[in-house]
């Protein structure tokens, strides 16, 4: 018989290695319960058996970093349960158990449903901290569930009355048995539709695994997740962890824990509010005293540089300049009067020769005169025109003037803004302008290229 060219050949490699990827990529993390057989701790660290039941049997292989947590020592006979993964070695061709965990039988049954539930969340997201709805600052009222005549709700009572005085709702629940998980959900759904609590807390003192393993139940890990009012987790004690706790907004190690973490200190809080106080009101004096203390920089360079100040010091120059012109006034009268005096004198001594070469110097003098009152005219005009031209100029730059030309004066907390590197986005701006001021949000800055 002759092999067909089109019939594919495989190596047994190859069979081998199909075979594990699909076993390993179809059959998820499992539990699996039998008794050990053949077992051997192998001076490497890894750990090689057998579990078996009445028909079947298992090869298993527990390798040195998984079993440096096993808290128990296991041998031949024992009846155990076994998570892990199951997987081909190829070099044997047989499959195998990798094992991850490994429990006793009975307390691992319950660990078991534990880690396989837990597994099942954390693969939905319920775990997830973007779920985790925020633990209200200041709650006014607190929902309890849990059992009324335990001891937890006592802790939580005498807490929350000692660190921050609130309103306590009590749902009695049973926190043990097969009911409690039922119950549980129950006074979560009733904080939810009558809304009368800021915060819910569930929980209980310590216990057995037994006794704690209604917070392990997947209704009630779903029913918290639902909540719309945040929920703290209080279960057992600080080493204890339940499915409650890992889907809850916030996990407290103990009912007292929980009510500590809902509430905050009252004493604590006023010992801020007075710290915070102080703080406010040193702040604020050192601002005015800065403040103060550029408003005094700015008044002496207004005082110096003032308008005002310029132009009375060129009015002072104006006053100086007319006493020496009537100063020069009173010269000249003085000189025609002494003129007009000897002129009569004469008149009465000289011939007309004489009297006309004095109407001539008289003349002439008149002459000097008009011209000297034309020069002190244009003069004092000149100055006048200058003056005013100064005044023009102070008044131009006065801030006030160009302020009425349309211009403004923008400010950042009194201090004049002169570039955009002094400024920032969404920064607030004062704009004065000619008749008042107003205020504006930077949204953008375009520097000058």
């Amino acid at each position: 018989m002759m092999l067909n060219q089109d019939e594919n050949v495989f190596s047994v490699s190859e069979i081998n290695k199909h075979l594990k990827n699909v076993i390993e990529n179809s059959i998820p993390n499992l539990f699996v319960e039998g008794e050990i057989a053949n077992y051997t701790h192998h001076y490497s660290g890894h750990i090689y058996f057998s579990i078996k039941d009445s028909n079947s049997t298992l090869k298993c292989v527990f390798f040195k970093g998984m079993n440096r947590l096993l808290n128990f020592k296991p041998k031949n006979g024992d009846k155990v349960i076994c998570g892990g993964k199951i997987t081909l070695y190829e070099k044997g061709g047989s499959y195998q158990l990798n094992v991850a965990r490994m429990f006793p039988y009975g307390i691992g049954e319950l660990q078991a449903k534990f880690e396989a539930l837990k597994e099942k969340l954390y693969q939905e997201g319920i775990f997830d901290k973007i779920y985790k709805k925020k633990i209200p600052p200041f709650p006014e009222n607190v929902g309890v569930v849990t059992s009324a005549t335990g001891a937890a709700f006592q802790d939580i009572k005498n807490v929350l009355s000692r660190r921050f005085p609130c309103n306590i709702f009590l749902y009695p629940a049973n926190v043990q048995g097969n009911l409690a998980s039922k119950e549980i959900i129950k006074g979560i759904e009733y904080f939810n539709q009558k809304s009368c609590v800021d915060l819910i807390i569930i929980g209980r003192g310590g216990g057995s695994q037994e006794d704690l393993f209604c917070f392990n139940d997947e209704q009630l890990a779903r029913a918290i997740f639902a909540s719309k009012i945040p929920i703290i987790s209080a279960v057992g004690h600080e080493i204890d962890f339940t499915i409650s706790d890992f889907v809850a907004d916030l996990r407290a190690p103990t009912p007292s824990a929980a009510a500590e973490l809902a509430v905050p200190d009252k004493d604590e809080l006023i010992k801020n509010i007075f710290a915070l106080k102080n703080q406010m009101l040193m702040t604020i004096r050192q601002y005015l005293f800065e403040q103060k203390s550029s408003i005094n920089k700015y008044n002496n360079l207004l005082e110096r540089h003032h308008p005002k100040k310029i132009l009375q010091i060129y009015q002072q120059r104006l006053d100086e300049a007319s006493i020496k012109l009537e100063y020069k006034f009173g010269q000249i009268a003085r000189i025609r009067n002494n003129f007009d005096s000897l002129r009569e004198k004469l008149s009465f001594e000289v011939n007309t020769d004489v009297q006309k070469k004095i109407h001539t110097y008289e003349i002439k003098l008149i002459n000097i005169q008009r011209s000297l009152n034309e020069n002190i005219s244009k003069v004092i005009v000149n100055r006048s025109g200058k003056l005013e031209n100064l005044k023009t100029k102070l008044q131009e730059l006065s801030p006030h003037e160009a302020l009425k030309r349309g211009y403004s004066i923008l400010q950042q907390q009194k201090k004049i803004i002169n570039s955009v590197k002094d400024i920032s986005i969404n920064s607030q701006l004062d704009i004065l302008l000619s008749d008042g001021k107003c205020l504006c949000d930077v949204k953008k800055i375009i520097e000058k290229k």
